[in-house]
């Protein structure tokens, strides 16, 4: 694991990496959400791992489906990631530890590239830094805990940027945001904090291809449980 100097470093990463490395760097926390963490802010603090990579089908994000048993957002699509403890002598290496934790994935491998606004999820009072890193030599990962994570997703950016994977989706409470199709069938929805990280730095970064935000997803019961 390494942590170069975005400012001096020869990164020696892909060519798509610099756009969301760039990106990374210049975005601001009003940029991605209008849910910042308040200057006061004494609720819990966490981190999750945005790592991109190269995989068989070009370059991808790894994602997990939490399991559908969870009390809390079953079923949600997500970036590997969770509380801060106080071990973790950074966001980073929470993401890591957690990311290591979810997906037995090799945190050697992993280049660490930069970190967005931290961000807040008023409902949990739950302040999270979104911490990026490029897979640069890759390792099996799978679920590691059934009772925590459904799937382990590996998904293509392609598939992501697709306009035909792109969809609104709709909570029966009549809240709608940008959301992703994915899996292998298409038939998981990536909606809510994940989703909406991802989309905003696609529109930052400028790879967000039109789409029709009329096609309307609701969400299926198992991931409206709770407790």
């Amino acid at each position: 694991m390494t942590t170069p100097d975005p400012a001096t470093a020869e990164w020696g990463l892909p060519p798509w990496m610099k756009p969301i490395v760039d990106g990374a760097a210049a975005i601001t926390g009003e940029d991605l959400t209008r849910f910042l963490p308040p200057h006061d802010h004494s609720g819990r603090t966490g981190a999750v791992l945005m790592l991109f990579g190269e995989g068989e089908k070009g370059p991808d994000l790894l994602l997990t489906e939490r399991s559908h048993t969870m009390r809390s957002h079953p079923g949600q699509i997500s970036f590997p990631g969770g509380s801060i403890d106080p071990d973790d002598a950074t966001p980073a290496a929470a993401a890591l530890r957690e990311a290591w934790e979810e997906t037995g994935l090799e945190t050697r491998g992993v280049e660490l590239v930069g970190e967005l606004p931290q961000l807040w999820l008023p409902p949990s009072n739950f302040a999270v830094t979104p911490v990026l890193g490029y897979w640069r030599e890759r390792s099996p990962v799978s679920v590691v805990d059934p009772g925590e994570v459904e799937t382990v997703l590996q998904v293509p950016l392609d598939e992501l940027l697709d306009p035909a994977h792109r969809v609104t989706v709709r909570h029966p409470i009549g809240y709608q945001s940008p959301g992703f199709m994915v899996g292998p069938s298409k038939d998981l929805i990536l909606w809510g904090f994940t989703a909406g990280i991802i989309n905003k730095l696609f529109d930052f970064i400028g790879w967000t291809r039109e789409w029709d935000p009329e096609v309307v997803v609701e969400l299926p019961d198992y991931m409206l449980r709770q407790g």
